[in-house]
C-alpha cells in the first residue's frame, strides 16, 4: 500500500479577539495521496487557513497546532523555519487568489519565475532561461520570450494567473495547493486555467488541494471533496457523488446554486437553525 502524501490530524488554527481566542480551523483531519482533493465552503469557513497551515504560514498573533502534520514522511511541525523555506515551493507550492497582489510589481515576469527555480536549484543561466521559456510554453502563453520581459501590470488577469501557475510549478513540487485560483477571472478564462492546472497535476503525478466556494467547479476537477463550515469538516464524499450529499449544510449549498434553466422564483436560503449552524 502506497504511503499517503499528506496526513493531518486534529489541526487547529486560532486568532485572538477581545473575547478570547477564536478557532478558525477546529480539529480538521485528512489524508491525501497523489490525487485531487477539493475543499469547499462559504467565505470564513477555514478553507484558506487550512492551506496556509499546511505550509506553516500562520503568523503571530495567529497560532496553529496539530496532533499530526506529516508530508511525505516529514513531520512539518518539527521543522525549523529554514527547513520549511526549503520545502515551500520546492515540494509544496501554493497558488494564491489574485496574481495582481501576489506578483512583485517591480520585477519582470521572467525574473520572478526564475527566482522560484534559483531558490531551490543551482542551474547555469542558459539552462535557467530555457526552463522558464519551457514553463511559459506549458501554461499556454504565446511569445514566451517577449512575456519574460514584461512587468505584472502589463499582463491581463488571465495571463497573470498563468504566470503564477508557472512560478508554482517550475520547481516541480509534489503537492500543489490552489486557493481560489480563478476567483479574479471571468468565466471564459476560468475553465482554461483550471484545465491547465488539471493537466499539469495529472502529467506530473502531483497531489492537488483545490480550495473554492464553487461546488460544481470542484466536483468537476477533483476526486474527493471536503465540505467545511465554521472551521470544521461537516461532510466528505467522492466528487462524482456530491449530488448525493446528506448533511443539511451541503444540501443547502447545493440548493442555493443557480441552474442554467432556472425555474424557481427565489433561490433558497440556508436554514441554519435546522441543523445547529451559526
Amino acid at each position: 500500500m502506497t504511503a499517503p502524501l499528506l496526513e493531518i490530524e486534529n489541526l487547529r488554527v486560532s486568532f485572538p479577539t477581545n473575547k478570547g481566542r477564536v478557532d478558525v480551523v477546529r480539529g480538521l483531519s485528512l489524508t491525501l495521496g497523489r490525487e485531487r482533493l477539493g475543499i469547499v465552503g462559504e467565505s470564513g469557513s477555514g478553507k484558506s487557513m487550512t492551506g496556509r497551515a499546511i505550509l506553516r504560514l500562520i503568523r503571530r498573533p495567529g497560532h496553529q497546532q496539530a496532533d499530526r502534520l506529516i508530508f511525505d514522511g516529514i513531520d512539518l511541525q518539527a521543522q525549523s523555519e529554514r527547513a520549511m523555506r526549503r520545502l515551500r515551493g520546492a515540494r509544496i507550492s501554493m497558488i494564491m487568489q489574485d496574481p495582481k497582489f501576489s506578483l512583485n510589481p517591480v520585477m519582470t515576469v521572467g525574473a520572478q519565475i526564475a527566482e522560484a527555480l534559483v531558490t531551490h536549484e543551482n542551474l547555469p543561466r542558459s539552462d535557467l532561461r530555457a526552463r522558464v521559456i519551457e514553463m511559459l510554453h506549458s501554461v499556454r502563453i504565446n511569445e514566451p520570450e517577449r512575456v519574460t520581459a514584461l512587468y505584472p501590470h502589463e499582463v491581463s488577469g488571465g495571463m497573470g494567473q498563468r504566470i503564477m501557475i508557472a512560478m508554482m510549478l517550475i520547481p516541480r513540487p509534489d503537492l500543489l495547493i490552489a486557493d481560489e485560483p480563478t476567483s479574479a477571472l471571468d468565466v471564459s478564462v476560468q475553465a482554461q486555467v483550471l484545465d491547465l492546472i488539471d493537466e499539469q497535476v495529472r502529467d506530473k503525478g502531483m497531489g492537488l488541494i483545490l480550495i473554492s466556494h464553487d461546488l460544481n467547479l470542484v466536483a468537476r476537477y477533483c476526486d474527493r471533496i471536503l465540505v467545511m463550515h465554521a472551521g470544521e469538516v461537516v461532510e466528505s464524499c467522492v466528487a462524482s457523488e456530491l449530488h448525493k450529499a446528506r448533511h443539511p449544510y451541503t444540501r443547502g449549498l447545493l440548493a442555493a446554486v443557480p441552474r442554467m434553466r432556472e425555474t424557481r422564483d427565489e433561490l433558497p436560503v440556508l436554514d441554519r437553525s435546522a441543523w445547529g449552524g451559526t
